[in-house]
């Protein structure tokens, strides 16, 4: 049964760019990874801090190896320094 994962994050006002350029970066390199079936970014319209990764992953085993992979941990790093809060990051399983 595959994985959804709902991940959401908020810029500080002065540094939606930044965060928006680092969010790129990860779409490339995941949609990669062995075991991705989904992965992508949106952007809310009327409020441009606001970023949330869609994500679907074969399985729990693959969710697990996206986190340790170096591009991954690489934004992670910079990351809490363009957060307005912590991130939101959900985890489920598609029921119907």
């Amino acid at each position: 049964m595959s994985i959804h994962v709902v991940a959401r994050l908020t810029a500080r006002p002065e540094t939606v760019a930044a965060l928006h350029t680092l969010l790129l970066s990860l779409l490339e390199p995941t949609r990669q990874e062995s075991g991705c079936l989904r992965y992508g970014l949106l952007q809310n319209a009327v409020d441009p801090a606001d970023f949330t990764f869609i994500e679907e992953w074969a399985d729990e085993a693959a969710l697990d190896a996206h986190f340790t992979t170096l591009h991954l941990q690489a934004v992670l790093a910079q990351a809490p320094s363009l957060l307005a809060v912590e991130p939101d990051i959900r985890r489920y399983t598609m029921i119907g």
